[in-house]
């Protein structure tokens, strides 16, 4: 009875506390002096994915849905006239990224302002998203580019002959088991994927050279799948100045027109569990992902993710 009472207690108190920091937390105050005008902040983190993802009482991730949301709230307050992206991304699968990418055109062509700051990470989809703003800032050793596409793949036909599997199926088409682990794939078959692969790869690079203002023939040479520094984006062209998110947060004022330092208004939420504890290693579970398949012990997912295995 005495240790369910104490668990009860605990349980109450950890509870409380959780409660107090989701609401007590600090976060990005607007400045006593601040001029008319706001700058909203909204955060592209971790891998991007379509979908709503979960959301419980401890965590709120994954699902480009809720990314779409502050889009449209952003560009429906009138009161905001800047928004900063901040970029904290190895990228994710092509359709999401392209989905966010046109919210991010709609809610420039409303006038608003809109300017990327990379954090850690910015590549392959992160940096799709980038090139679609207005101005980009980075960090000196922020890691972007990986401007490429891949999808791979695993052939685990001697294995299975090791081990005495068969796999069988009956199937409605030569192709509907493409990209099955247990059969090598056909030269047909290899040509269909490498189109598909060139076509994805051909509107990133599309997306780029609008974006930058940039010929296309110079993204294809500095897109062959390699990261790159700030620093080094910076002097290709792939990023326009170099500074942190409050740099980003007063060039969007400048541009904007809002004089004086501007009112910040964040979108997104951290929660009770990462205020606790911290967001965990994002550089090294994107760095993870942005090795090729086999260097560590997950799949990665198709593309835009990560990059060809030689850059």
């Amino acid at each position: 009875m005495y240790k369910k009472s104490v668990i009860l207690v605990l349980t109450v108190l950890i509870a409380a506390s959780l409660a107090a920091i989701a609401f007590l937390a600090p976060r990005l105050k607007p400045d006593k002096h601040a001029g008319p005008g706001k700058v909203a902040v909204i955060y592209v983190e971790g891998l991007i994915i379509g979908g709503r993802g979960q959301t419980t009482l401890l965590s709120e991730s994954g699902g480009t849905d809720s990314l779409i949301r502050q889009i449209h709230e952003a560009r429906d307050d009138s009161s905001v006239k800047a928004v900063v992206l901040r970029i904290n991304s190895p990228g994710g699968s092509v359709p999401a990224t392209q989905e966010v990418g046109e919210e991010l055109v709609k809610l420039k062509n409303t006038g608003k302002v809109v300017v990327a700051s990379m954090g850690d990470i910015a590549a392959s989809g992160g940096y799709w998203l980038a090139a679609l703003c207005d101005k980009i800032y980075a960090n000196h050793g922020t890691l972007t580019g990986s401007i490429g596409v891949y999808m791979p793949y695993s052939n685990w036909e001697e294995l299975y002959k090791k081990i005495g599997v068969r796999q069988e199926k009956i199937k409605s088409g030569a192709h509907k088991d493409i990209l099955s682990p247990e059969r090598a794939m056909t030269a047909e078959e290899r040509a269909i994927i490498q189109a598909m692969v060139d076509d994805m790869y051909n509107q990133f690079i599309a997306v780029v050279a609008q974006g930058r203002k940039m010929d296309p023939l110079k993204v294809r040479q500095l897109a062959d799948g390699r990261i790159y520094t700030g620093n080094q984006a910076q002097q290709v062209g792939l990023v326009d100045s170099l500074g942190n998110m409050y740099d980003a947060i007063e060039e969007a004022a400048k541009l904007a027109g809002i004089p004086g330092k501007p009112e910040v208004k964040e979108y997104g939420r951290l929660s009770p569990w990462s205020m606790l504890f911290g967001p965990g290693d994002l550089l090294q579970l994107s760095l993870q992902k942005l090795l090729p398949p086999g260097q560590h012990g997950e799949l990665p997912l198709t593309a835009p993710l990560a990059m060809p295995e030689k850059w």
